[in-house]
């Protein structure tokens, strides 16, 4: 399972960890951005955040339990596993989102690991799940949302397949189309799920009464 690391690591390009780069800097900018506006008033992450954070992380986490397909080279299409996370960004943010993403990224890293590298797990787990935290960057349609929060987790899935995943492209086939067709399937699948469950009126109460903190008493 682990042997061919060094080739693997060489065949990345100087683009992709460029790419990786930014990917990781941005989140990193934007939370030290917040804290510097938090020190001028009101705090980083309140007890209410706190809370929903932790309810809809542990409920994403229960969710990607219950399977509906399984990929053969990892990825699965789960019961609606990102909604709880997409709901909680929606509500509080990018940040709060991204931050719960990684969490939920680590905590399906010991639940299912599928290792190959140490760069491949950090792609395919930790930043995965925090891109899904996009999803509060745009408010409304909840539609919208959803498919900023799957279009994130998909680019991360895709970088991993391109490279670490290549020598399952078919013959004649390319390596970016497949594994963009691979990734995006399962992924796809799911996000069709959420959004379709984002319609129910049940499920944009839940976010109302998240917005206003009163969701735990309702």
């Amino acid at each position: 399972m682990f042997e061919n690391f060094e080739i693997r690591l060489h065949q990345i390009s100087f683009n992709v960890w460029v790419i990786l780069g930014i990917m990781l800097l941005i989140p990193l900018f934007l939370f030290f951005l917040r804290r510097k506006r938090a020190t001028q008033g009101g705090t980083l992450l309140n007890t209410k955040v706190l809370v929903y954070g932790s309810l809809c992380v542990a409920l994403s986490f229960v969710l990607s339990y219950i399977r509906l397909f399984r990929m053969p080279q990892g990825g699965s299409v789960t019961l609606a596993g990102m909604l709880p996370l997409i709901i909680f960004a929606v509500a509080f943010g990018p940040i709060a989102g991204i931050l719960a993403g990684i969490s939920l990224g680590f905590l399906n890293l010991i639940q299912d690991p599928y290792m190959i590298h140490w760069l491949q797990v950090v792609l395919d787990y930790p930043l995965a799940y925090g891109a899904v935290g996009l999803a509060g960057l745009i408010k409304k349609p909840l539609w919208t949302s959803a498919l900023v929060g799957g279009t994130g987790r998909l680019l991360m899935s895709f970088l991993s397949g391109v490279v670490f995943f290549r020598e399952f492209t078919p013959e004649g086939m390319n390596d970016y189309i497949y594994s963009l067709t691979y990734n995006g399937s399962y992924i796809g699948m799911e996000l069709l799920i959420i959004i379709a469950l984002l319609q129910v009126p049940q499920v944009q109460t839940i976010l109302k009464e998240m917005r206003k903190g009163t969701a735990l008493s309702a």
